[in-house]
């Protein structure tokens, strides 16, 4: 059943988290473990080997084109990355070869979905004691996207513990050229996310506050702007 309802979306500073350490990706992290030129070389090439954004920006990935990606704007290898590195089970609306650019309308709700699925990977080894550094980063929308709000007939597709559904309903719309899709967060009440699917309207993507996470025995991290 196909999902008719479009939103033309202008939607400014919309919010999406990445671990610190991915947020300044000019700068490699093979640089300390190198004597020299010569081993920084040889490191690299078989770092991109198997890295997935440098195979997608080669046209070597199945899911993605290389001419879908974007070059040359500020933080295009942080956009890039976000659909060349797809879990190898999917998330909600993309499935294992091809991902999405994840985003929050507010803050908060960005927030929310990083803790929850943190809080969950620590529930599997039964240990909630880590400290984690997230960089904010901001980006721009002006398109159509497909939008589930208010739609019944999709509830589906917000389970909470199953993405069958919405994987389904992602794989059907992509085939009909979908921008992408506007959903109520399932990890906050109230809450609004966005899944785009096309790199080139990921626009003016810049860096704000990071955020650290810190679990110290309870599955809920204190917060603090860093």
């Amino acid at each position: 059943m196909p999902l008719h309802k479009i939103t033309e979306l202008r939607q400014y500073d919309t919010c999406r988290l990445i671990p610190s350490r991915f947020a300044d990706v000019e700068d490699s992290v093979l640089a300390p473990l190198a004597e020299n030129n010569d081993v920084l070389r040889d490191l690299f090439e078989l770092d991109n080997a198997t890295n997935e954004r440098l195979r997608g920006e080669s046209g070597l990935l199945p899911g993605i084109g290389m001419d879908e990606l974007v070059f040359g704007v500020p933080n295009f290898r942080i956009i890039n990355a976000a659909f060349t590195y797809a879990r190898p089970e999917g998330s909600r609306f993309n499935d294992g070869e091809r991902g999405a650019w994840y985003c929050a309308f507010a803050a908060e709700t960005a927030l929310a979905e990083v803790i929850f699925h943190k809080t969950v990977e620590y529930s599997e080894i039964k240990r909630f004691d880590d400290s984690v550094s997230y960089q904010m980063l901001l980006a721009d929308f002006s398109a159509g996207f497909h939008d589930l709000r208010g739609v019944d007939a999709y509830k589906s597709c917000l389970d909470p513990d199953s993405y069958i559904a919405s994987q389904a309903l992602a794989a059907e719309l992509m085939e009909q050229d979908s921008m992408g899709i506007i959903y109520p967060s399932v990890r906050h009440p109230g809450g609004t996310n966005l899944a785009c699917f096309r790199p080139a309207l990921v626009g003016n993507v810049r860096k704000a506050q990071t955020y650290r996470l810190t679990w110290a025995g309870s599955p809920q991290p204190a917060v603090e702007i860093t």
